[in-house]
């Protein structure tokens, strides 16, 4: 917090010196609504934005948006919300699994959205940067995504907390679901790209006011209204983005130049495949071993802990002996000191060999 408090300005500095316990208001800061429509979005208003916990609004928006047999199109594998909020709701949810290039790099199959999409589907949901596996929409496969959802009426539900973390920004940042089409939903957030899932403050953008004044009323019976000081430490996070962002960003490249290191010395044990955004990836164990079992050795014995394709109830990635991997610490070369250390009495013989000049 005080990382994060070096970066006030004088009115944030004046509002957190004076901040009182009292509520807020239901749809969030206003200060803080009109700092994210102007810096994070190209055509969004503040009064177009609801601010909450990230969680909450997946839940919300569900809710004010779908009835019981209502179409929904999600990518999988994913966070567990994104569609068992709908499954709850007894909609009828279609996975759109993710596919891979000719390299086994993971991507979005658009043929498959196609099939997938059908005239009178209510929403579709998509989170990219990809949960787990690193996948991101090229600018072409998003338009055409876009295109799909125009043309079926479909709202457009884009899980961007991934957002403003791709490598080559200029190249591979896409424009907001807000910004993008009249029934673009964009849920973001300071949890990932600011680096504060503490605070437990994030929003969703959309053009749809009656959508987002039913978000409100239903927000009356869970949160009511956000944490004071998360707001206004919100703020200056929102404020200080591009230099927030930047660092987290140098954070990253350096983890990934470790990785691919590391992944080069094991290519008998692992296939690996850059992400080019995100914080994590979705490599694959290729001994042969139950990957479940094999990450569970892993913790107990190395105090490393590694995500198994088996919790997220996708036959395929399980199969493939795939598992997250997170990469967004400055801890990481720790981390993969004492992986490495493991491996090597595991499998002694399967390490590369050094070249020799």
């Amino acid at each position: 917090m005080a990382e994060l408090l070096a970066l006030a300005d004088d009115e944030t500095t004046q509002l957190w010196s004076s901040l009182t316990l009292h509520y807020t208001e239901t749809q969030g800061l206003p200060a803080l609504r009109q700092a994210i429509a102007q810096r994070l979005y190209a055509s969004v208003a503040p009064e177009q934005l609801v601010v909450a916990a990230p969680q909450e609004l997946v839940y919300l928006c569900m809710q004010a948006l779908l009835s019981p047999g209502d179409r929904v199109v999600c990518t999988f594998p994913g966070y567990q919300s994104l569609y068992d909020v709908a499954a709850s709701q007894v909609c009828d949810v279609a996975m759109w699994e993710l596919g891979s290039d000719g390299d086994g790099a993971p991507r979005f199959d658009l043929a498959a959205a196609e099939k997938l999409i059908t005239p009178g589907t209510r929403l579709v949901v998509v989170n990219s940067p990809h949960n787990p596996s690193g996948a991101h929409f090229s600018r072409a496969e998003w338009a055409r995504l876009c295109a799909l959802c125009e043309a079926a009426g479909a709202y457009l539900f884009s899980d961007e907390m991934y957002r403003w973390l791709e490598l080559d920004p200029g190249a591979d940042r896409l424009p907001a679901a807000a910004d993008s089409l009249q029934r673009g939903i964009s849920l973001c957030g300071m949890s990932k790209a600011a680096g504060g899932p503490g605070l437990r403050i994030g929003w969703l953008a959309c053009k749809d006011a009656a959508l987002v004044s039913r978000i409100l009323e239903l927000k009356d019976f869970t949160s009511i209204c956000n944490s004071a000081p998360s707001e206004v430490l919100a703020l200056i996070g929102v404020r200080s983005w591009d230099s927030i962002v930047d660092r987290q960003l140098s954070v990253l490249r350096a983890n990934l130049d470790a990785l691919d290191a590391f992944f080069a010395r094991w290519p008998a044990v692992f296939e690996w495949r850059r992400p080019v955004a995100g914080t994590v990836a979705f490599p694959r164990l290729l001994t042969g071993e139950p990957v479940e079992a094999w990450c569970q050795e892993l913790v107990q014995q190395a105090g490393v802990l590694l995500m198994p394709a088996t919790v997220y109830d996708h036959p395929r990635s399980q199969q493939e002996g795939r598992f997250r991997l997170g990469y967004g610490r400055r801890n990481l070369p720790q981390c993969l000191a004492a992986l490495e250390a493991w491996l090597q009495q595991r499998y002694p013989q399967a390490a590369a060999q050094p070249e020799h000049a």
